[in-house]
């Protein structure tokens, strides 16, 4: 449970980011408690897309991983951002990633700051 919950923080201060760095990525509220909020629901919500879909993608996609070296990761993360945004529009949340190439950066961003989140937070296995 404990791992759940690192996960779950750290996904939302790395969309934090994210959403800080890039004009294009909006979350909208009216209170700073309900973007807070939105932000965790979005939080769980990229966590469940990253559990449930991404491994599906990766595994119809590896012959793109394998002629790549590994650089599709970057579109693929990029797509699961952009489903993230789809998803979120769905159940109402004020969260929307305006373009491809946002989500691209957006993707990166959101690995590079998750990966420091994990490293840094405790983690218990």
């Amino acid at each position: 449970m404990k791992n759940f919950v690192v996960k779950t923080i750290a996904n939302a201060g790395a969309l934090a980011v994210a959403i800080w760095l890039l004009d294009d990525i909006t979350l909208t509220g009216d209170d700073t408690g309900r973007k807070v909020l939105t932000l965790i629901v979005v939080a769980l919500l990229f966590g469940l897309v990253n559990f449930v879909v991404k491994p599906v993608v990766k595994i119809l996609t590896l012959p793109l991983f394998i002629l790549t070296l590994g650089l599709i990761t970057l579109v693929v993360n990029a797509l699961m951002l952009l489903l993230t945004s789809w998803l979120a529009g769905l159940v109402d949340l004020n969260f929307h990633v305006d373009g491809f190439w946002t989500a691209v950066l957006g993707g990166l961003i959101i690995s590079v700051v998750s990966w420091a989140l994990n490293v840094v937070l405790p983690d218990e296995d």
